[in-house]
């Protein structure tokens, strides 16, 4: 699992939607009044770094990482009708920081918690036990479980072992083909001349096309009207803005200068290939610690500030950010697809580090070598 969890967010670093990081820095880059990324600019360095990543993860995962977990509790009760679901806790589910005891979770959801799963601990005797984002819970429920609370943001995912298919076959094939819709005219919106032939005013760009998209499968009734919502990650929104205000403090107070100033009198006699590679490191430790939108955010104006001393072109510091901040491979706090796997898989902390630590080093070593032959400064 943690192997499927790392070429997630390795195929995520190939294109701008891959992850929301890229498209936050992007944001920012066309705040600067700048020219952002096109819609596969960032795979001319990020394919190279996912395909040394999965040779590098069939190479050694097997021997990095454990090669069995604890079973799940066998009981059912007696009762046919009931099963067991694992259910990974997200961050608006509200029992978060309160006990077990505190919570009544068979109340709110109608089901039975057998065993809380934290990095690589079980817990059975769970009345003092607090609940926490990441945590995974093993409940005793009925099929109603996962049609209610399948779709929520109270939780990251939901399995019990079965397929779950939710649209019929047409639907997923007419989906697939929005999809290949969105990513085409995107990219072919933004080539070079096409924007002559448009109206004024008019742009191709991947908000236009992501914006008919939704309205087309909301006109199929793809998602049925009452869930429009519920496709938002509400969190990650929140987190994005207030990340944008606290890059916008540093660049106003004059912080990112400061900082950038001294990386700078640090490196002086280096030239910018020292510095790109210690802001990647900055980058990185600040995805590891909280989260890879934040840690984009907070990087962004130390890296426009870099450049702009320098006077040399951003756009390789730019690029930095989005593959140091997409590299969560040593923790599970930083990239939730690592939170996901933690307790399924049930993982201890150090898994991740004995196997994510390398990976880093390895997205450190392409990024600084090939992201300068690329863009050059």
């Amino acid at each position: 699992l943690i192997p499927l969890s790392y070429v997630t967010i390795l195929g995520g670093i190939c294109t701008l939607i891959g992850t929301s990081t890229n498209l936050v820095v992007h944001s920012m880059i066309l705040d600067a009044g700048m020219k952002g990324f096109s819609m596969f600019e960032l795979g001319k360095v990020g394919i190279f770094i996912a395909l040394a990543g999965i040779i590098y993860l069939f190479l050694f995962s097997k021997k990095l990482l454990p090669a069995t977990r604890p079973e799940t509790t066998n009981e059912e009760d007696g009762d046919s009708s009931l099963h067991l679901v694992e259910a990974v806790i997200g961050p608006r589910f509200p029992g978060i920081n309160k006990t077990v005891g505190e919570f009544d979770f068979k109340r709110h959801y109608g089901a039975e918690i057998k065993e809380l799963r934290r990095s690589g601990r079980t817990y059975t005797d769970l009345n003092e036990v607090s609940f926490r984002e990441g945590d995974t819970l093993v409940v005793l429920t009925d099929d109603s479980f996962i049609q209610t609370w399948g779709e929520s943001s109270v939780f990251l995912m939901l399995a019990n072992g079965k397929e779950y298919e939710p649209a019929g076959k047409k639907k997923r094939w007419f989906t697939l083909f929005l999809l290949l819709f969105m990513i085409v005219g995107a990219t072919v919106g933004e080539l070079p001349g096409i924007e002559k032939y448009l109206p004024e005013g008019i742009k191709l760009d991947m908000f236009f096309f992501v914006s008919i998209t939704t309205v087309i499968m909301a006109w199929s009734k793809i998602f049925p009207p009452q869930k429009y919502t519920k496709y938002i990650s509400w969190d990650i929104l929140i987190t994005i803005a207030c990340a944008f205000a606290i890059s916008k403090a540093m660049e106003n107070s004059g912080v990112a200068d400061l900082l950038a100033g001294y990386i700078i009198s640090l490196s002086h006699d280096y030239g910018p290939y020292v510095l790109l590679a210690v802001l990647f490191i900055i980058t990185n430790i600040f995805t590891e610690l909280i989260t890879n939108n934040a840690a984009a955010a907070l990087a962004f104006p130390i890296a426009l500030s870099l450049s702009t001393q320098l006077g040399v072109n951003p756009m390789p510091f730019f690029v930095v950010i989005c593959m140091a901040a997409s590299a969560s491979f040593s923790t599970p706090i930083g990239y939730q697809t690592n939170l996901i796997v933690q307790g399924i898989g049930n993982y201890k902390f150090t898994d991740f580090v004995r196997i994510g630590l390398p990976l880093n080093i390895i997205t450190f070593l392409i990024s600084v070598f090939l992201i300068p032959l690329i863009w050059p400064f």
